[in-house]
């Protein structure tokens, strides 16, 4: 959401051209003391419309150039000369040629009281055991007297809901009463004090988490564990390292799978007569003859040569 300051302007003629419209949704934006003046484009059918603005402070009723006459853009920026205390009124009109619009006032303005600022600029964290150290960067350029204030909403990242709150006046401050090896976030939001004794709040930044550190006491127990359970682990190991090593052949055999030959291979070997395996092979197997006789119904089968010759001597035979 855009939240920077905008004026919104009524159109108050001062002159009447009926020829070329002035320029409309004229408004004022400003952020960070950043301010410009921006209107609508004036659309017509022939040329191109230039524009001119104008600006008068509280203390001098003459109208002063803004550097943008005759300026094809609808945007015109503040000159630098303008300070954000003064009480300033704009005017800005369409230019084509020798004609021109009426002009456009807005109402005053005072850039102190209405302009956005924006979250301040986090340079760089430093965390220690039960602190943070931040340092901060304002979102815009102090000026000699300021009184910038910076609002901190801290809190544990497991306990989101719980938020403390802190106000620095320094850029680099120092959030304390921490836990160490803890994971904390926050938020810095800048404000600064006005002319009227009220605070002009800007936005908040962006949350960011960082973890404190370990202590030198909690460093030593951790080194000390480590420690104590080297000298725990490292013994046994070694040491089973280096029966692995000596008895590794022994381990080998004993880790070996026992052959066994199947059971019917075995019945084989024990007696081979009587086993109830027949190697043999079909190759080997002596043809078998097939007689057929008379009237067997198989007409159509040829008869083998053998059984053909021997019919052949029965019947030349005479009884």
């Amino acid at each position: 959401m855009n939240v920077s300051a905008v004026i919104f302007i009524p159109l108050l003629p001062l002159e009447t051209s009926p020829q070329l419209p002035a320029p409309e949704n004229v408004e004022i934006y400003s952020y960070n003391f950043q301010s410009m003046l921006r209107w609508s484009p004036v659309v017509v059918e022939n040329g191109s419309v230039l524009y001119t603005a104008h600006y008068k402070t509280g203390f001098f009723e003459e109208w002063s150039g803004m550097g943008c006459a005759g300026s094809p853009q609808p945007q015109c920026r503040f000159p630098p000369e303008l300070r954000r205390r003064w009480t300033v009124v704009l005017r800005v009109r369409a230019e084509l040629g020798a004609l021109a619009s009426p002009w456009v006032l807005t109402p005053p303005f005072v850039a102190e009281m209405n302009t956005t600022l924006g979250p301040p600029k986090v340079n760089s964290v430093s965390s220690s055991p039960d602190s943070l150290l931040l340092s901060i960067s304002p979102p815009f350029t102090p000026e000699p007297g300021d009184l910038i204030q910076y609002h901190v909403s801290y809190w544990e990242n497991t306990t989101s809901a719980v938020k403390q709150k802190l106000s620095e006046s320094k850029t680099l401050f120092q959030i304390g009463n921490l836990k160490e090896s803890t994971l904390y976030c926050f938020s810095v939001q800048v404000q600064l004090k006005i002319y009227s004794g009220h605070f002009l709040e800007g936005q908040q930044s962006v949350p960011e988490c960082h973890r404190t550190a370990l202590s030198e006491a909690t460093q030593a127990v951790h080194i000390i564990l480590l420690f104590v359970l080297a000298l725990l682990f490292v013994p046994p190991v070694t040491y089973a390292l280096l029966l692995l090593w000596k008895y590794h052949q022994k381990i080998k055999y004993w880790a070996q799978p026992p052959l066994q030959i199947p059971s019917h291979f075995r019945e084989f070997l024990r007696d081979p007569g009587l086993s109830g395996l027949e190697l043999y092979s079909p190759a080997e197997e002596e043809p078998q003859a097939l007689v057929v006789g008379e009237g067997s119904g198989l007409e159509d089968e040829d008869p083998s040569p053998d059984t053909s010759r021997d019919r052949g001597d029965t019947e030349g035979t005479p009884q």
